[in-house]
């Protein structure tokens, strides 16, 4: 059993979009969703912390890990990522060399497109003043990497080729997070054909849905006090 500490952000998206696939593949991972509200500092909380220090979700415990031994905590959605691939077997490629791949293509999320795309949203999103200069410090930077990710994907079905992998599941959720500021899409057919796959996938649909469920508000503008826990602490 996983418990799956999880609030519906981009980086929590991950996590289910690979429990729910792994079912589809038949190696389905029991999991229990413990919601962490970090619009109300759950992510402050002793016992969330002594399990992810960064004071970030997601973060996971396995009560049931390959050694047999005491139970194992993960934090950062891309250590997760590996973590749950590598204890099925699933969702890493089909050798050594798409292994290497994979990881390159996750740690170019992990280092570049969620905190550049995270960026672009808070100066355009959430930012309690306009600041032009990082406005479009991060625009740029979010549209250089989807120019990156357009080109990587020519003549491969998925980010490393045929297969799906959690490459593709790290790099998805980043893809025009920002209802309220969204990016152009247009020169990118490859993003937009590769992110219109995925979408329709029955395990994305899925993992979405479990949005409305954990959190019924969502989507709904931050109050001041949310604003406080999330930018203030």
């Amino acid at each position: 059993m996983i418990d799956l500490y999880y609030w519906p952000t981009p980086n929590g998206h991950k996590v289910t979009m690979l429990l729910e696939e792994l079912a589809d593949a038949g190696a389905r991972l029991e999991y229990t969703i413990k919601p962490v509200n970090i619009g109300k500092g759950d992510q402050f909380q002793p016992e969330f912390l002594a399990i992810s220090p960064n004071n970030k979700m997601p973060a996971i415990v396995d009560h049931a890990p390959a050694d047999g031994g005491a139970p194992v905590s993960v934090f950062e959605s891309g250590a997760i990522l590996l973590y749950l691939a590598e204890k099925t077997g699933r969702f890493l490629g089909s050798g050594p060399r798409d292994r290497i791949a994979v990881t390159e293509w996750l740690m170019w999320q992990m280092a570049g497109l969620g905190p550049m795309t995270g960026q672009y949203g808070h100066f355009h999103v959430y930012a309690p003043e306009q600041i032009p200069y990082a406005m479009d410090r991060y625009r740029r930077e979010a549209l250089r990497l989807l120019g990156v990710l357009n080109r990587r994907l020519e003549g491969r079905a998925f980010i490393c080729g045929d297969e799906y992998t959690i490459a593709d599941m790290a790099a998805y959720p980043w893809i025009n997070p920002y209802t309220a500021a969204p990016l152009d899409l247009e020169p990118y057919p490859e993003v937009r054909r590769w992110h219109a796959a995925i979408a329709a996938r029955p395990a994305t649909q899925r993992a979405y849905a479990l949005t409305k469920q954990v959190n019924p508000d969502a989507g709904k503008p931050l109050s001041e006090e949310e604003r406080k826990q999330l930018f203030g602490r």
